[in-house]
Protein backbone atom coordinates (compact mmCIF):
# COMPACT_ATOMS: atom_id res chain seq x y z
CA UNK A 1 0.00 0.00 0.00
CA UNK A 2 2.97 2.60 0.93
CA UNK A 3 4.71 1.32 -2.03
CA UNK A 4 1.72 2.32 -4.24
CA UNK A 5 0.91 5.79 -2.58
CA UNK A 6 4.01 6.47 -3.31
CA UNK A 7 3.93 5.64 -6.45
CA UNK A 8 1.04 7.65 -7.15
CA UNK A 9 2.48 10.56 -5.91
CA UNK A 10 5.85 10.55 -7.78
CA UNK A 11 3.56 9.92 -11.05
CA UNK A 12 1.63 13.10 -10.46
CA UNK A 13 4.22 14.86 -9.65
CA UNK A 14 6.00 14.04 -13.01
CA UNK A 15 2.71 14.53 -14.55
CA UNK A 16 2.68 18.56 -13.27
CA UNK A 17 6.23 18.40 -14.52
CA UNK A 18 5.02 17.73 -17.69
CA UNK A 19 2.66 20.30 -18.26
CA UNK A 20 4.06 23.15 -20.06
CA UNK A 21 3.17 26.24 -17.75
CA UNK A 22 2.69 29.64 -19.43
CA UNK A 23 6.05 31.83 -19.86
CA UNK A 24 6.97 35.30 -19.40
CA UNK A 25 8.44 37.13 -22.21
CA UNK A 26 10.30 40.33 -22.06
CA UNK A 27 10.01 42.51 -25.21
CA UNK A 28 12.93 44.65 -23.94
CA UNK A 29 15.70 44.46 -25.96
CA UNK A 30 19.43 45.09 -24.65
CA UNK A 31 20.64 45.03 -28.21
CA UNK A 32 18.31 47.60 -29.87
CA UNK A 33 17.21 45.61 -32.69
CA UNK A 34 13.18 45.81 -31.80
CA UNK A 35 11.92 48.18 -33.71
CA UNK A 36 8.57 49.57 -35.28
CA UNK A 37 8.37 50.91 -38.36
CA UNK A 38 5.46 53.18 -40.11
CA UNK A 39 4.31 54.63 -43.90
CA UNK A 40 1.98 56.97 -44.18
CA UNK A 41 1.64 57.39 -48.78
CA UNK A 42 -0.11 60.76 -49.37
CA UNK A 43 -0.49 61.89 -52.99
CA UNK A 44 2.11 64.56 -53.00
CA UNK A 45 5.03 62.98 -50.55
CA UNK A 46 5.77 59.83 -48.97
CA UNK A 47 6.90 59.74 -45.38
CA UNK A 48 8.66 56.46 -43.57
CA UNK A 49 9.99 55.98 -40.14
CA UNK A 50 10.78 53.81 -37.39
CA UNK A 51 10.69 53.56 -33.51
CA UNK A 52 13.39 51.42 -31.69
CA UNK A 53 12.17 52.26 -28.05
CA UNK A 54 10.16 49.13 -27.60
CA UNK A 55 9.71 47.31 -24.61
CA UNK A 56 6.86 45.06 -22.95
CA UNK A 57 5.49 41.84 -21.81
CA UNK A 58 4.06 39.13 -23.32
CA UNK A 59 2.39 35.80 -21.71
CA UNK A 60 2.69 32.51 -23.94
CA UNK A 61 2.03 29.35 -23.40
CA UNK A 62 3.21 26.84 -25.94
CA UNK A 63 0.64 24.14 -25.49
CA UNK A 64 -1.95 26.91 -25.72
CA UNK A 65 -0.99 29.91 -27.79
CA UNK A 66 -4.79 31.24 -28.23
CA UNK A 67 -4.32 32.35 -24.11
CA UNK A 68 -1.48 34.85 -25.35
CA UNK A 69 -2.00 38.42 -23.76
CA UNK A 70 0.07 41.22 -23.25
CA UNK A 71 1.24 44.55 -23.41
CA UNK A 72 3.98 46.34 -25.91
CA UNK A 73 4.80 49.82 -25.74
CA UNK A 74 6.49 52.26 -27.82
CA UNK A 75 8.19 55.13 -26.76
CA UNK A 76 6.77 57.93 -28.90
CA UNK A 77 10.07 60.22 -28.88
CA UNK A 78 11.66 57.52 -30.70
CA UNK A 79 9.72 57.94 -33.30
CA UNK A 80 12.21 58.69 -36.33
CA UNK A 81 11.96 59.83 -39.63
CA UNK A 82 14.84 61.26 -41.97
CA UNK A 83 14.23 64.35 -42.66
CA UNK A 84 15.07 66.24 -39.28
CA UNK A 85 12.15 69.38 -39.77
CA UNK A 86 9.59 66.70 -40.64
CA UNK A 87 11.01 64.85 -36.97
CA UNK A 88 10.54 67.80 -35.27
CA UNK A 89 7.09 68.15 -36.71
CA UNK A 90 5.88 64.93 -35.88
CA UNK A 91 7.24 65.05 -32.18
CA UNK A 92 5.43 68.76 -31.71
CA UNK A 93 2.52 69.15 -29.92
CA UNK A 94 0.70 69.84 -32.94
CA UNK A 95 0.94 66.11 -34.33
CA UNK A 96 2.04 63.06 -31.88
CA UNK A 97 2.91 65.75 -28.70
CA UNK A 98 5.42 63.57 -27.48
CA UNK A 99 6.37 65.38 -24.43
CA UNK A 100 2.80 64.97 -23.29
CA UNK A 101 1.91 61.44 -24.27
CA UNK A 102 5.26 59.60 -24.43
CA UNK A 103 4.12 56.24 -25.09
CA UNK A 104 2.38 54.36 -27.44
CA UNK A 105 0.68 51.23 -26.33
CA UNK A 106 -1.01 47.99 -27.19
CA UNK A 107 -2.98 45.90 -24.96
CA UNK A 108 -4.46 42.58 -25.77
CA UNK A 109 -8.54 42.23 -25.08
CA UNK A 110 -9.13 38.92 -26.98
CA UNK A 111 -7.47 36.15 -29.75
CA UNK A 112 -9.56 34.68 -32.80
CA UNK A 113 -8.81 32.31 -35.64
CA UNK A 114 -5.51 30.91 -33.98
CA UNK A 115 -3.98 28.06 -35.55
CA UNK A 116 -0.55 26.54 -35.41
CA UNK A 117 1.47 24.58 -37.44
CA UNK A 118 4.88 23.76 -35.91
CA UNK A 119 6.34 26.38 -33.86
CA UNK A 120 4.20 29.21 -35.48
CA UNK A 121 1.18 30.55 -34.61
CA UNK A 122 -0.64 32.89 -36.27
CA UNK A 123 -3.89 34.52 -34.92
CA UNK A 124 -5.91 38.20 -34.90
CA UNK A 125 -5.70 40.02 -31.60
CA UNK A 126 -7.67 42.03 -31.03
CA UNK A 127 -6.50 45.03 -28.50
CA UNK A 128 -6.84 48.45 -27.13
CA UNK A 129 -4.51 50.85 -29.10
CA UNK A 130 -3.26 54.45 -27.17
CA UNK A 131 -1.92 56.98 -29.32
CA UNK A 132 -2.02 60.96 -28.18
CA UNK A 133 -3.91 59.96 -25.25
CA UNK A 134 -6.55 58.26 -27.51
CA UNK A 135 -7.24 54.78 -27.20
CA UNK A 136 -9.15 52.66 -29.67
CA UNK A 137 -9.99 49.18 -30.09
CA UNK A 138 -8.40 47.35 -33.00
CA UNK A 139 -7.46 43.76 -34.66
CA UNK A 140 -4.44 42.73 -35.50
CA UNK A 141 -3.56 39.81 -37.88
CA UNK A 142 0.08 38.98 -35.49
CA UNK A 143 2.17 36.01 -35.93
CA UNK A 144 4.48 34.40 -33.30
CA UNK A 145 7.39 31.80 -33.51
CA UNK A 146 8.08 30.47 -30.23
CA UNK A 147 12.23 29.06 -30.27
CA UNK A 148 12.62 27.35 -27.40
CA UNK A 149 16.01 27.31 -26.07
CA UNK A 150 17.61 30.00 -28.79
CA UNK A 151 18.05 32.16 -26.07
CA UNK A 152 21.43 31.56 -26.64
CA UNK A 153 21.93 31.97 -30.47
CA UNK A 154 20.97 36.11 -29.34
CA UNK A 155 22.86 35.94 -26.22
CA UNK A 156 25.51 33.37 -25.69
CA UNK A 157 25.73 34.12 -22.15
CA UNK A 158 22.38 33.64 -21.28
CA UNK A 159 20.15 30.43 -21.88
CA UNK A 160 16.37 30.38 -22.51
CA UNK A 161 13.44 30.76 -24.66
CA UNK A 162 12.71 33.78 -27.49
CA UNK A 163 9.12 34.71 -28.77
CA UNK A 164 9.54 36.57 -32.03
CA UNK A 165 6.20 38.75 -32.87
CA UNK A 166 5.87 40.38 -36.22
CA UNK A 167 2.18 42.01 -37.52
CA UNK A 168 1.61 44.36 -40.20
CA UNK A 169 -2.13 46.88 -40.00
CA UNK A 170 -2.98 49.71 -40.71
CA UNK A 171 -5.42 52.85 -38.76
CA UNK A 172 -6.21 56.37 -39.53
CA UNK A 173 -4.42 58.87 -37.87
CA UNK A 174 -8.09 60.68 -38.09
CA UNK A 175 -9.22 58.30 -34.98
CA UNK A 176 -6.56 59.20 -32.67
CA UNK A 177 -6.71 62.94 -33.14
CA UNK A 178 -3.24 63.57 -35.04
CA UNK A 179 -4.58 67.00 -36.77
CA UNK A 180 -7.63 65.17 -38.59
CA UNK A 181 -8.66 66.39 -41.81
CA UNK A 182 -5.53 68.10 -42.31
CA UNK A 183 -2.76 67.99 -45.10
CA UNK A 184 -4.12 64.72 -46.69
CA UNK A 185 -2.03 65.83 -49.68
CA UNK A 186 1.16 65.34 -48.19
CA UNK A 187 0.90 63.41 -44.76
CA UNK A 188 -1.79 60.65 -45.61
CA UNK A 189 -4.70 59.30 -43.34
CA UNK A 190 -3.92 55.89 -43.55
CA UNK A 191 -0.97 54.88 -41.95
CA UNK A 192 0.63 51.29 -41.96
CA UNK A 193 2.14 50.00 -39.27
CA UNK A 194 4.47 47.03 -39.40
CA UNK A 195 6.21 45.37 -35.91
CA UNK A 196 9.19 43.45 -35.95
CA UNK A 197 10.14 42.47 -32.20
CA UNK A 198 11.12 39.44 -30.08
CA UNK A 199 10.86 39.23 -26.34
CA UNK A 200 13.32 36.81 -24.13
CA UNK A 201 12.12 34.32 -21.59
CA UNK A 202 15.73 33.44 -19.31
CA UNK A 203 16.22 30.16 -17.19
CA UNK A 204 17.79 30.38 -14.27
Amino acid sequence: MKTTYLSLVTLVGMTGALVAAPINFDFKDPKGVNNASFKLDAPLESVTGSANGVTGQVTFDPENPATVKGRIVVAANTLHVGNPMMKEHLHSSNWLDVSKYPEIVFETLSVKNAKTEGNVTTADVTGKLTIKGTTKEVTVPVKLTFLKDKLKDRFPAMTGDLLVLRANFAIKRNDFGIQPGQYEDKVSNDIELSLSIAGMAPKK
